[in-house]
């Protein structure tokens, strides 16, 4: 499943994100009957200390999320996004970009993220 993941993000990084942008976050959704979906976005606001950052969009993947139908819990759903991301960011085609930002997080819309990168 990676791989579509990653074939998917990586034409969503080719995708204009305006320059206000200052965050990139992974929203998860629970759609029902077992599907799932992620969608990018960025958002012109980092706070570590505040998590409703995520909510100042200025780009989204939105109309064109990443899906798939997979019977499991949320909880591993939580894990397979996260390990896909952190792998993403270690070495996808475009790392470097994701990277540029101040901060990248992942987690369910409804529910705390996961802060996944912090620039240095």
């Amino acid at each position: 499943m990676y791989e579509k993941f990653e074939k998917w993000l990586d034409g969503a990084l080719e995708l204009e994100i305006p320059e206000t942008a200052v965050a990139l976050n992974f929203n998860i959704y629970e759609d029902g009957d077992d599907w799932w979906a992620v969608e990018l976005v960025a958002c012109d606001r980092f706070d570590v200390n505040d998590r409703d950052w995520a909510c100042d969009e200025v780009f989204a993947t939105r109309d064109e999320p990443f899906e798939w139908q997979e019977a499991t819990e949320w909880q591993t759903i939580m894990e397979n996004v996260t390990g896909w991301v952190a792998k993403y960011l270690a070495g996808g085609l475009h790392a470097d970009t994701a990277r540029k930002y101040d901060g990248v997080g992942c987690g369910f819309v409804d529910g705390d993220i996961e802060i996944m990168y912090i620039k240095e």
